[in-house]
């Protein structure tokens, strides 16, 4: 393993760690408040940040095993075990967003059939306020780090931290109102638990959409391919560009292409000019971009 990988790696686990400590304490007040203060929306969003705290330590394992290098098993590395990593937090997501979703309609239908929810209390409204705090917080930081050092996982465990975020304004605001407005009203407690499941069933469809492109080959986006394109064009030497194919591997990118050259050009020279290319393609989108270039003569001599 190199040592920018392996710096990118601590640096990585590290910042999950940090979200794991604020998780850890968030499911200690949450629950509290939530069995203490009667309130089904606190006690889903402790469900929440339990399930994020979990996926915590998947995105460490997974980074564990996607910062090995290549090997006779894997010759592209291991870079996709973090692409399996980001799918497997968009699933917990959809699971965690369907259980909230369940147990407040659960709550609902049984006001609807004449039973009687108790108002929640306000030590559970001043919990869902620290979690806003402190998960939004956490979200900032990871989100800048994940951006930073390219790592899908860490930007997915950043958008689970604000999806936490965004369930906790929806409890703060569900309870805030059924303690100002008394027990008549409680059934806001469950409603603010079922409008919250679905921020988090966005994200969790965001990120496996996400995944699943890369896991199935998916070509990078245009506006990339065209960068490759112009950057190979500008190269003295090169009359054309064809069969261009791209795909992602974790955070770097394959670039296959053809290009076509003078027929005369000697191959020392032809094998300078592919090395151009790659140097410039690499300095655009990373060290460890991989590029196969397979070059075609052209009769007439040609300069682009």
């Amino acid at each position: 393993m190199t040592d920018d990988i392996k710096v990118r790696e601590k640096k990585i686990v590290r910042i999950t760690l940090i979200g794991s400590i604020v998780n850890a304490f968030l499911i200690v007040v949450k629950f509290s408040a939530g069995f203490m203060a009667h309130s089904s929306a606190m006690i889903a969003d402790a469900v929440h940040s339990f399930s994020d705290f979990m996926t915590d330590f998947v995105v460490i394992v997974m980074m564990r095993i996607s910062s090995k290098p290549h090997d006779e098993d894997h010759d592209y590395g291991h870079g996709k075990y973090e692409t399996l990593a980001t799918s497997i937090i968009g699933l917990l997501l959809l699971v965690v967003g369907g259980g909230i979703l369940w147990s407040g309609a659960s709550k609902i239908y049984g006001v609807i059939n004449g039973e009687t929810l108790e108002s929640p209390g306000w030590l559970a409204f001043w919990a869902a306020l620290l979690s806003i705090l402190l998960k939004e917080g956490i979200y900032q930081y990871t989100i800048i780090k994940g951006k930073n050092l390219k790592s899908d996982a860490l930007i997915a465990n950043a958008w689970h931290h604000r999806s936490d975020a965004f369930s906790s304004i929806g409890t703060a605001v569900g309870i805030g109102a059924a303690c100002f407005l008394g027990d008549k009203w409680a059934i806001l407690d469950p409603l603010a638990a079922i409008i919250v499941s679905f921020f988090i069933f966005k994200v969790a469809l965001l990120l496996l959409s996400n995944s699943i492109n890369q896991l199935l080959e998916v070509s990078l986006p245009k506006e990339v391919e065209d960068d490759i394109e112009q950057i190979v064009h500008s190269c003295d030497g090169v009359s054309m560009m064809h069969n261009l194919k791209t795909r992602q591997i974790g955070v770097d990118y394959v670039i296959s292409m053809h290009v076509r050259m003078d027929g005369n050009m000697s191959l020392n020279e032809s094998h300078d000019k592919t090395r151009i290319i790659e140097r410039e393609l690499r300095a655009k989108f990373g060290e460890h971009t991989i590029i196969n270039i397979h070059v075609e003569p052209r009769p007439i001599s040609s300069d682009c």
